[in-house]
């Protein structure tokens, strides 16, 4: 019998009425036996709390605390982050972090504490567990900002630690008043078992964590999700997933799910991470405050995960500091080349390259800027990963070479599944190199993907990350200058069930091994790593541009990604910028949409806006699918090219402004799109505002979201505005209603912010605004040597009012350097620019 949900049988409809639709068919069952048989049967449980503190032993940067049926071991690295680990789970091995864990605080203190538990005190942050278990992550100021009540594992019946005296039920016992965690409004129930915990016990267990945050907290984060960027109550799924066609706000999960939480709320903001990549859910409900009563109810989140280990990392500290804590850990954010800052056009559905250069010269003709031109899968011979269909493309290295002499340069999709097809170079050569991921019964998983029958290479094997890695020379060949990295969630086509690999599927796991349930979320990711290595290895003296659809946590490492398959609509588009804010916060700072949607034909009026908004983010690329319309400007009309035209240059004027914001995002962990509270997170409704958002420190946009709106109102943090129109100044925090005709968004510009811009000759000039009398403002320029490796040179500017004249300082010079062009004008000043 096939049991279906909803999801399933549309998918099987638009599945099987396919040319593929037996072939899926045909793979969904073979998916469904490779479990039946490579999965172990799932018997009785037994469920598992940590039972009374036995005492703690103290270790460098904390200690491990012992209870009578589990261990818990907090680590406090010298950079304030956090790591707790139950049942002996250490920080490594890692798919997250860059390297080995930091070394430990060697100041931290290991003591008791007065409820009979333990706590850990640094200078930074305290943790405190009780005696059953719990928690508390607290400011040095002794706030709590988190709560995690001791956790609960569902072991085998008869397994490890069943076979002890039953537990006294005593943290979770009904009716007591414990810690323990309650399940469906019950107190936790009695377990058996005896003995400390110890050595690897849990990690083939589900486990269930519930958390408690305060009253009035948000969340955010999570990966890419299309509802938010603050998370509503709701369960969220832990599974890189593609949602069969398109989605908009509430479809979830999407392609790259993290299991990383940003909480902000007034007492201050935290970042928690689980490093744990299997299947799981996040269940958020936003807490209620008393309204003076005194009873608020805190927030909640329960983490369940259907195996691997227990633990997870808290940073601690403002927004901008928990970011730059989150990347040191997780690896800086990589820089792209200064072009992919710039508009990307792509299309599913080329024809062939004199599209291409259609296409490309009319750009060139409208004095367009076009930074790069995409090629979807229809390049290809069959679909085949790494060829080129010869018919259509006949020169594609002379194509690429004859755009690039224009300034545009090529982009290649890359798909990670490989025709099973003896004979192909890709796949004889992995067949001989034992490279594919292969059934508990040693045979290859063959899955179906666009060129038909397919295998997968195993990425989390070092040894497949470098023959793949080597693949991308014949890219290179080609002309390509950088890559997009699809269907690699990873994704192959069934008729029913779930569109990817058996979870049985074997996996090295850099030698552990294991199956496809844990190998699955860090996918996309191991394939971003072999494919940027690779292109570090094939041009050692360029930055590899590399984008993915899926990922996981530390994805930024080797580059960014992008909405995937938005649905035309307006919905679609507020979902483009949930998606990018909430990448941001993860850890991801360049990604954009999908400008236009990509499944259908926008009107001219949601284009633009679309159009609009993406200007303003770090990834600016139209896409569409191959049945939907076009996306060049000028197929919209001559008003909306008018007004696209002015939103590329706009681009274009701003590019030293992003370069700036990508090597400070390497440097800081900040994303170059942030939240409207970035700076000020204990504004509430600051917290509330999804609508707009924050370019760098300088720069607030309020795109528009909304069909026939020409005015909007725009919550302004703290200070002072200007309308980057207008020139009129605004006084935040507060609301304000601002024109936002066709032609343009709202844009505002804090008050004594530098602005890098590119000047009409080319060169960089310093757009400043006029700074508050008694306040001093700045800004930063870095300036890229090029699409290398060389250092690039940070220039801090110093801006403030004297004597009536806007002062421009450069730090370690008498003079800035750089031309100055004064902007806003406060009704009570007439600054002269000097």
């Amino acid at each position: 019998m096939i049991n279906m949900d909803a999801r399933d049988l549309v998918r099987s409809v638009k599945v099987v009425g396919t040319a593929r639709g037996l072939r899926s068919l045909r793979s969904a069952w073979r998916r469904r036996r490779s479990d039946a048989v490579g999965l172990p049967r799932r018997g009785p449980e037994r469920a598992r709390v940590p039972g009374p503190v036995r005492g703690a032993d103290p270790q460098p940067g904390g200690g491990v605390v012992r209870f009578a049926r589990s261990s818990l071991r907090v680590r406090v690295t010298a950079g304030g982050a956090v790591f707790c680990g139950w049942d002996g789970a250490e920080p490594e091995p890692s798919y997250a972090l860059e390297g080995p864990c930091p070394d430990a605080d060697e100041r931290v203190r290991l003591e008791p504490d007065t409820d009979g538990g333990w706590r850990v005190v640094s200078e930074r942050v305290t943790v405190a567990v009780s005696r059953t278990g719990a928690v508390e992550v607290r400011t040095p100021g002794g706030v709590v900002l988190r709560r995690d009540l001791p956790p609960r594992w569902w072991e085998p019946a008869g397994g490890p630690g069943a076979d002890g005296a039953p537990g006294n039920g005593g943290d979770g016992a009904p009716g007591n008043g414990g810690d323990g965690p309650r399940v469906n409004g019950v107190g936790g129930a009695q377990v058996n078992g005896s003995g400390p915990g110890g050595g690897a016990r849990g990690q083939a267990g589900r486990w269930e964590q519930r958390s408690q945050v305060a009253a009035d907290a948000r969340f955010f984060g999570l990966g890419g999700r299309a509802s938010g960027p603050r998370l509503r109550d709701g369960s969220y799924r832990l599974w890189n997933t593609d949602p069969g066609g398109s989605f908009e706000p509430g479809d979830d999960p999407l392609y790259l799910t993290m299991p990383v939480q940003l909480v902000v709320a007034d007492a201050g903001t935290h970042l928690v991470f689980h490093d744990n990549s299997w299947d799981g859910t996040v269940t958020l409900r936003e807490g209620e405050e008393g309204a003076g009563s005194g009873h608020d109810r805190p927030g909640g989140c329960r983490t369940r995960m259907e195996g691997g280990p227990l633990r997870y990392w808290v940073i601690v500290g403002p927004p901008a500091r928990v970011l730059q804590g989150w990347a040191a850990l997780t690896g800086a954010p990589a820089v792209p080349p200064s072009w992919a800052l710039g508009y990307h056009h792509a299309r599913w559905g080329f024809g062939d390259q004199e599209e291409v250069r259609r296409v490309v010269a009319g750009y060139r003709e409208r004095d367009l800027p076009l930074s790069a031109l995409h090629l979807d899968i229809d390049h290809l011979a069959g679909n085949r990963v790494f060829t080129v269909d010869t018919a259509r493309f006949p020169d594609l290295p002379g194509l690429a070479a004859e755009l690039r002499r224009g300034g545009t340069r090529l982009v290649s999709i890359v798909d990670p599944a490989v025709k099973a097809e003896p004979g192909g170079a890709v796949y004889d050569s992995g067949s001989a190199q034992d490279v594919f991921v292969r059934d508990s019964r040693g045979r290859e998983v063959r899955g179906v993907v666009w060129p038909g029958e397919a295998v997968f290479p195993d990425f989390t094997d070092p040894r497949v990350r470098k023959w793949w890695g080597g693949l991308y020379a014949e890219r290179l060949e080609q002309g390509f200058a950088g890559v997009w990295h699809d269907m690699n969630e990873p994704v192959s086509f069934a008729a029913f069930g779930e569109p990817t690999l058996p979870r049985s599927a074997r996996h090295a796991l850099e030698g552990r091994g294991g199956d496809h349930r844990e190998a699955h979320n860090v996918y996309g990711l191991a394939m971003a790593r072999a494919g940027y290595e690779g292109l570090l290895e094939l041009r050692p003296e360029e930055r590899p541009f590399l984008f993915s659809r899926s990922g996981w946590a530390g994805l930024q490492r080797y580059g960014g990604s992008w909405s995937g398959d938005v649905a035309t609509g307006w919905a679609g588009l507020r979902a483009s910028l949930s998606l990018v804010l909430g990448l941001g916060l993860s850890g991801v700072p360049y990604s954009g949409p999908d400008v236009g949607g990509f499944t259908g034909s926008p009107s001219p009026e949601l284009y633009l806006r679309w159009f609009q908004l993406a200007s303003y983010l770090p990834l600016f690329r139209t896409h569409s699918a191959i049945r939907a319309g076009r996306r060049e400007p000028w197929e919209f009309g001559e008003q909306v090219l008018t007004h696209a035209a002015a939103a590329l240059r706009e681009r274009r004027r701003l590019l030293p402004y992003f370069v700036t914001l990508a090597h400070e995002a390497r440097r800081t962990g900040a994303p170059y799109a942030r939240p409207v509270w970035w700076r000020w997170p204990k504004d509430r409704a600051l917290r509330d505002c999804e609508d707009a958002f924050l370019l760098g420190d300088a720069l607030l946009v309020a795109p528009v979201l909304e069909e026939g709106a020409v005015r909007r109102s725009v919550r302004l943090p703290r200070g002072r505005w200007y309308d980057t129109a207008t020139g009129r100044a605004y006084e935040g925090p507060g609301r304000v209603v601002l024109d936002a005709p066709l032609s343009r968004v709202p844009v505002l510009a804090r008050a004594g912010a530098v602005v890098p811009v590119a000047g009409a000759d080319g060169g960089v000039e310093l757009e400043v605004w006029t700074p508050v009398r008694g306040r001093e403002g700045g800004g930063t320029l870095v300036l890229d040597p090029g699409d290398g490796w060389d250092g690039p040179e940070t220039v801090r500017f110093a801006t403030r009012l004297r004597g009536g004249e806007v002062v421009v300082e450069r730090e370690g010079a008498a003079e800035p350097g750089y031309p100055v062009r004064v902007r806003g004008r406060a009704p009570e000043e007439r600054p002269r620019q000097r």
